[in-house]
């Protein structure tokens, strides 16, 4: 590799100041023969809560201990050289802090070619290389892993992944090109496009070694000198290493191309093609077929620095620091002391919706939960999910034989209110209309104790009116989940002008105990996922009131990046809620939504969408391009992107105005975690600043400076 200019090391180091630097301690351990093995352990030196990272002070350092020992190697001193990380944690790859406040493209190129002349070290050292994978090993701290001649792994590490594509990054030091070439083309897509995309998956230790990353594993009790003794027979000669994965002629040949032309239409049918990321990451990989190493490394660099310097990693960051940050210190929450302690939960309803929220609570809470409904055949087809649940859980091996009886025990079914006497929490999950709702609190409220927290999962409707006919209303809360209950990591806690401190810490830390983030908002029609959502698809069913095409519409929407087209999202929803959704918007906002009588007769119809068996799109139902027929004043995908673009700036300028949330930050928080919005775009605000949206709607930006790539 060519060293990295001098006067680029030197940006590196200026910009690096303050870094928390990854060291690399050196000791040597003595093999059989009266051979030496130089160990070298990064650490920096704090406890496990701060995980090893790369910045450029860290590499160099790095980069100069391996140098060293290419030295001794050469001096016969050594026989081989093994580097692994402090307790738990090999290393969670760059500095994205660091990273993320790059000067310039120059630099930025530059932090990649540091990268990839001291990771490429390790395989020029004149002696056997080995990474023994301690724990948590990503980006980076998977690609350093990749560069050595051989590998061993923790069967109980937290994680091992390639998770860049997800920040709007690729594996930029080595990574998109060692990986397809040690365990072959489908095995890489996995690990740098698919796994990412699923919200960050990692591979556990077992699936490194399966998938080849690892040559051997061993369990955590010995795992450091296991790996020491087999590494000993490696460079004794005594243990011959095999590679099953390793891609031959037949695969370079017929099978690679063909799986990225496979991969490259999955990614335009799943994310569109807004995203940058992952289709420099399929580029990369495609190339790395028949390129050199050298030409491979020099391809990443140009991409990183690319990326870097970008508008999609900088909204990245943006949305990674929400996530890891924000969410967990929500604004506006009261002590958590405050907070009543729940010991039982009751769940009124049996349905699916209500059955989700019973398993969920019985698995984090671990304690007592009943559910009720109309009648006894409703809760014991409840019951039966939920044990179905649960009974997988154990068959997956996700939960133990002793866990699954113990959490079937706790759940009990009834249809006399009287059972939900000692409940501490108590959650609705009954028909989205209001007398409904109000009626359920009424009945349930002669039986629990007045303390006891009520919570309403409506989506829309008036927590406040909701309460209003109880002798409590201070102790009801809105606690809105987002379907799949299990899956979706956010809840909307909704405060009401009665709400008091004490119930709404309850809901707070009940969130937190579900392993749920969780946004407090005012109560207002949609708090903040709904009404966003009302806006953009009241837009865009507008649009083929006046005689649009569904086509034209999502080509229209195409630049926000969403998984999935509006209508595809209606069909999600459900088309009947959906048009309650945008009614309810129309009556509180009526000069701002649209009502659709086209969707109700949508809703009726039951579909958008003709789907073949397994649930794929094929088109768009015949009958429902009919049921939409007749509008006279169709618009241009422009003005429809426009329109939405500008209508959803004002709308949240309005939020903002009206104290929904507290900033502009909780609004693209709920954004991500409970509607899905890209990384890349960073929620909808640092999106609606770039394209000049908020500019045109209020005349100012959401954000100062605007979140906007490098120079």
């Amino acid at each position: 590799m060519t060293p990295v200019a001098d006067n680029i090391i030197q940006q590196l180091k200026e910009f690096s100041a303050d870094e928390v630097v990854t060291h690399a301690y050196v000791r040597d351990i003595p093999l059989t023969g009266g051979r030496t093995l130089a160990l070298i352990t990064l650490d920096n030196d704090r406890d496990h809560t701060r995980p090893n990272t790369f910045g450029p002070l860290g590499l160099l350092e790095l980069g100069a201990v391996l140098d060293e020992q290419t030295v001794r190697a050469a001096r016969n001193e050594i026989h081989g050289v093994a580097v692994t990380g402090k307790q738990y944690i090999l290393a969670a790859g760059a500095d994205l802090s660091k990273v993320s406040e790059i000067p310039s493209v120059e630099v930025g190129h530059g932090l990649g070619e540091l990268g990839h002349d001291t990771f490429s070290k390790l395989s020029e050292l004149g002696v056997p290389s080995f990474v023994f994978i301690n724990g948590l090993a990503l980006g980076g701290g998977t690609e350093v892993a990749l560069h050595a001649d051989y590998r061993t792994v923790d069967s109980s590490i937290a994680g091992l992944a390639l998770p860049e594509v997800f920040l709007g990054l690729i594996p930029g030091w080595g990574g998109a090109w060692l990986l397809p070439n040690l365990i072959g083309i489908e095995n890489a897509l996995r690990v740098v496009i698919e796994n990412p995309l699923k919200m960050n998956r990692m591979l556990k230790g077992p699936d490194v070694l399966k998938l080849g990353i690892a040559d051997t594993m061993f369990s955590p009790a010995n795992f450091l000198e296991e790996s020491i003794r087999w590494a000993d027979g490696v460079i004794s000669g005594t243990t011959v290493v095999k590679r099953a994965n390793l891609p031959g002629k037949i695969e370079r040949m017929a099978k690679w191309d063909v799986a990225i032309g496979i991969a490259r239409k999955q990614l335009e049918s799943k994310i569109g093609t807004v995203a940058k990321s992952p289709y420099v990451a399929l580029d990369l990989l495609k190339a790395a077929k028949s390129s050199t190493k050298e030409e491979g490394f020099a391809a990443e660099n140009d991409a990183l620095a690319a990326l870097a310097a970008g508008d999609q990693f900088q909204a990245s960051m943006y949305a990674f620091n929400l996530v890891q940050k924000r969410a967990k210190r929500p604004a506006g929450a009261p002590d958590k002391t405050l907070a009543r302690p729940v010991t039982k939960v009751g769940v009124i309803g049996a349905g699916l919706m209500a059955s989700q929220f019973a398993l969920l609570f019985v698995r984090r809470l671990q304690v007592p939960v009943v559910i009720t409904d109309l009648d006894q055949s409703r809760v014991d087809k409840g019951l039966e999910y939920i044990n179905g649940e649960i009974d997988k859980l154990a068959e997956k091996g996700r939960i133990s034989t002793d866990e699954r009886n113990r959490l079937t025990a706790l759940v009990s079914g009834t249809t006399d209110m009287a059972d939900f006497a000692d409940c501490d929490w108590v959650i609705e999950a009954v028909f989205e209309e209001l007398g409904v709702k109000q009626e359920v609190f009424a009945n349930v409220e002669k039986h629990v104790s007045p303390e006891a927290i009520l919570a309403t999962n409506t989506s829309s409707l008036s927590v406040e009116q909701i309460g209003a006919n109880l002798a409590n209303p201070e102790r009801l809360v809105g606690f809105h989940f987002f379907n799949p209950v299990a899956v979706m990591p956010l809840i909307e806690v909704v405060k009401t002008p009665h709400t008091t401190d004490e119930a709404l810490s309850t809901a707070m830390v009940t969130a937190a105990k579900l392993r749920k983030n969780a946004v407090i908002t005012r109560d207002t029609p949609g708090f903040v996922v709904n009404r966003i959502l009302a806006k953009l698809l009241g837009e865009a069913m507008h649009a083929v009131d006046t005689g649009t095409s569904f086509d034209v519409v999502n080509d229209s929407l195409k630049p926000f990046g969403l998984p999935m087209t509006a209508f595809e999202l209606l069909e999600l929803v459900g088309l009947k809620v959906g048009a309650h959704v945008l009614d309810t918007h129309h009556a509180a906002f009526p000069e701002r939504f649209f009502e659709s009588k086209n969707l109700h007769a949508l809703a009726e119809h039951g579909r958008i969408f003709d789907r073949d068996s397994k649930g794929k799109i094929k088109g768009f139902d015949k009958k429902a391009v009919a049921i939409v027929a007749g509008g006279t004043s169709p618009m241009t995908a422009e003005q429809i992107l426009t329109r939405v673009e500008d209508g959803l700036a004002d709308e949240i300028k309005r939020m903002l105005d009206d104290e929904v949330v507290h900033a502009a930050e909780d609004i693209d928080l709920c954004l991500i975690l409970g509607a899905g919005w890209p990384f890349q775009m960073g929620g909808a605000t640092p999106y609606l600043d770039r394209v000049g949206a908020s500019e045109r709607a209020f005349g100012g930006t959401f954000h100062t400076p605007m979140i906007k790539g490098i120079a």
